[in-house]
């Protein structure tokens, strides 16, 4: 649903600049949706005073607001939200069902995660591989030379930026539990650590704490090696944090992002 009328507080007063604004509003809406695998709705509202200057491809500022998004087919966000500042674009590509920026917008935007989402990106095949057969000295102590695999990542959001992690690391003599928590924190606005990781182990059979504890410790160094935003930016679309904040069981980011163009559709 597109919500021009309501936004902007005035209906366009040419049939010119009501074709105008139709087919923007059409193309914006079908372009955002081509950055999304999924999505149960995106909504798309334009702001722009006076509406004449739409036929001239300028726009004081466009808002999109997101549920049920699905990233590269593998990453479930529960809500994404962003207003960009002033836009410029050819008019003329509008015409042609596209959307060519005449220079990248920016953008304040906010992205929610579910505690759910987070647990089912483990499982994707852009993340998993990187827990599998790692080679890291410290656990190759461990396995008597063999790589480590961790399986079956379980993550609990906690108050005050605080997770607790559960995993299976696969050794040759079988599979040991693990559990830590950890503090996660923003680096350089592109990058989640997981910061003062403490090794839980009360969580875990007394005969296997000491190996899990090293375990433990060596997979909050992989975790943090593994989310940087840059692997999962939209086509178009880069993202930068300026702070996050677990919220019962939903991981909050807010920051900006810069649009330099929008997918091609088809």
């Amino acid at each position: 649903m597109l919500m021009f009328g309501g936004f902007t507080g005035f209906k366009p007063p040419s049939n010119n600049t009501d074709f105008g604004e139709q087919m923007l509003n059409s193309v914006l809406s079908q372009s955002i949706r081509h950055l999304f695998s999924q999505s149960e709705s995106v909504d798309v509202a334009l702001k722009c005073f006076p509406s004449s200057k739409l036929l001239q491809g300028s726009i004081d500022s466009f808002k999109m607001s997101g549920r049920g998004l699905l990233i590269r087919r593998e990453f479930w966000v529960e809500e994404m939200w962003f207003e960009t500042d002033a836009v410029s674009i050819d008019f003329g590509s509008v015409l042609s069902g596209k959307i060519r920026l005449k220079q990248a917008a920016q953008a304040v935007a906010k992205v929610i995660l579910t505690e759910a989402g987070i647990n089912k990106a483990f499982q994707s095949e852009l993340v998993k591989p990187r827990m599998e057969n790692v080679t890291e000295s410290s656990l190759m102590d461990l396995s008597g030379g063999e790589p480590v695999s961790f399986s079956d990542v379980e993550l609990k959001l906690l108050p005050e930026n605080q997770i607790r992690i559960f995993a299976k690391a696969s050794l040759p003599n079988g599979l040991i539990p693990i559990c830590l928590t950890a503090t996660i924190e923003i680096e350089r606005r592109r990058r989640i650590l997981f910061q003062n990781p403490q090794f839980m182990g009360d969580e875990i059979p007394e005969a296997q704490r000491g190996v899990s504890e090293l375990l433990s410790n060596t997979f909050a160094e992989i975790l943090n090696n593994m989310v940087d935003l840059d692997r999962f930016n939209l086509d178009g679309v880069t993202m930068r944090l300026n702070r996050l904040e677990t919220e019962n069981d939903k991981l909050i980011f807010s920051g900006y992002a810069e649009v330099t163009h929008f997918p091609k559709q088809g």
